[in-house]
């Protein structure tokens, strides 16, 4: 399975999408070069990966991209402690504003994911 349905989940053809309609080229490095070959190297595991990418896109405030990765840690084993924990520690280096957006993001996300219920059999984000 490709890195990108890793963390994208069922949302990867509609990101894919969304991608080409900003820029084909840069969709194209976005879907090839940072996820095929770069979040897909050997080494660190996906979970760390996108605990990584979640501290990264505090430190750059863009919330959109911080939710797909939210999702992405979830969906690749890290827990919703996990998730909180990186938000608290981040606060740390990124300052509390940051971290406040951060934790308002996962809660968003965390509700929206109560009230579409459990995941099909299987897994998913």
């Amino acid at each position: 399975m490709s890195v990108r349905k890793k963390i994208w989940g069922e949302n990867a053809d509609k990101i894919s999408r969304l991608l080409d309609a900003i820029d084909p080229d840069l969709s194209r490095y976005i879907q090839t070069f940072a996820y095929e070959e770069v979040m897909a190297r050997p080494g660190l595991d996906l979970k760390t990966r996108e605990l990584l990418a979640v501290t990264a896109l505090i430190a750059l405030g863009n919330p959109d991209e911080l939710k797909t990765h939210l999702r992405g840690a979830l969906a690749n084993g890290a827990s919703e402690r996990e998730l909180r924990e990186t938000i608290i520690h981040s606060a740390l280096y990124l300052g509390f504003p940051r971290a406040l957006g951060a934790m308002k993001v996962l809660a968003g996300l965390l509700d929206d994911r109560k009230k579409q219920g459990p995941p099909p059999a299987g897994g998913g984000p």
